[in-house]
């Protein structure tokens, strides 16, 4: 999901990489469960996320989507995100002590908290940092801890690959659908949908499962 604002607006004003310290650790957060109420449709799953939650918890994705995920349109694509619970405005993963019941393979937006990613390109390098959003996480008295230790991530750099060329396909799609009929927009929504979520991953080398399906999305869109 793209913001437009600045990052003066919403940062300490620094870019970070896994291996600088980021003032961002919450202690376990200590029984506070503010990010994970009133999050609206902000937490987007990516192809990942769909892999390490069916995993995780043993249910095909489309199951989840029949429960605790819905669908809804982000910058033109049809992508899944957490559901909040409309009783609560809780997210659904969060149990009766107000903890997160999926917490060892909770989704990448989730494990950046209070941290976000700052994309950008230069001299046809695609790249991303890490900033702090400072005025997200009300615990005080945060401490430093590793970006790489905190985004938790097995093998992170090839993670952080994986995550900008997601970002990029996903722009590059959103700029050809003006230019497409309403059903070709559809059947590429559903295609992507279809591709990367709703066909069932193994359940070892994710990357190179994904690596495939890029390959017939990337023809598909040319």
């Amino acid at each position: 999901m793209k913001r437009n604002v600045s990052l003066e607006e919403i940062s300490d004003g620094r870019l970070y990489s896994r291996n600088d310290m980021v003032r961002a650790d919450c202690g376990g957060c200590k029984g506070c469960s503010d990010c994970c109420h009133g999050m609206g449709e902000s937490v987007i799953l990516d192809p990942y996320d769909a892999w390490r939650l069916s995993g995780g918890l043993g249910v095909p994705f489309a199951a989840l989507l029949e429960q605790k995920l819905e669908l809804h349109v982000v910058d033109g694509i049809i992508l899944p995100n957490l559901k909040m619970d409309p009783k609560t405005d809780a997210c659904g993963f969060l149990n009766e002590e107000g903890r997160c019941s999926i917490h060892g393979f909770r989704p990448g937006v989730c494990r950046l908290f209070p941290l976000g990613r700052y994309y950008s390109e230069e001299a046809g390098k695609k790249e991303f940092h890490y900033f702090l959003q400072i005025h997200e996480c009300p615990m005080p008295n945060k401490t430093k801890v590793k970006v790489n230790r905190w985004v938790d991530t097995p093998d992170l750099a090839r993670y952080e690959t994986y995550v900008t060329r997601w970002h990029y396909f996903l722009d590059a799609v959103e700029k050809k659908l003006p230019g497409m009929e309403e059903e070709q927009a559809r059947n590429a929504n559903l295609l992507i949908l279809k591709l990367f979520f709703l066909k069932e991953y193994e359940p070892e080398d994710f990357y190179g499962q994904f690596e495939t399906r890029m390959q017939i999305a990337e023809e598909a869109f040319e």
